[in-house]
């Protein structure tokens, strides 16, 4: 596999698509990273991090509106890919859906999304949009 946040993003986006309630992914560390923003952002309802084998697997309970049926997660966006990395700085940082959404940046201080980067005034690679 050349690109496993792709994946990541591509098995969360299937999954909420087919409506399911739970997903499993095959974990690694920026994968847990990328989990737990979407949980603290309110875009997912819980996770578990299960350990079996050499890697293990991440369970992701998705978070639908009991209502509707609509699922928190509008879209998953993969901006900076292995053929080309986007870069930004802390002045440049992209605003996903006038401030709506979330970036999730790759930073020299670890995972985070781009409100939280602009605060500290660093810049990273822009991994994926959330809204």
């Amino acid at each position: 596999m050349t690109d496993p946040i792709a994946d990541y993003l591509t098995r969360v986006r299937n999954a909420i698509m087919a409506g399911h309630r739970v997903v499993e992914v095959p974990t690694s560390k920026m994968k847990r990273e990328i989990t737990k923003i979407l949980f603290d952002q309110g875009y997912i309802l819980n996770y578990k991090f299960i350990e079996d084998g050499p890697k293990g697997t991440i369970k992701i309970a998705l978070k639908y509106d009991p209502a509707d049926k609509v699922c928190a997660i509008k879209n998953l966006h993969r901006v900076s890919r292995p053929g080309l990395r986007q870069y930004t700085g802390y002045k440049d940082m992209p605003r996903v859906l006038n401030g709506l959404g979330i970036a999730i940046l790759s930073t020299s201080q670890g995972v985070m999304t781009n409100k939280e980067a602009k605060e500290r005034k660093i810049g990273g690679e822009v991994l994926c949009y959330v809204y």
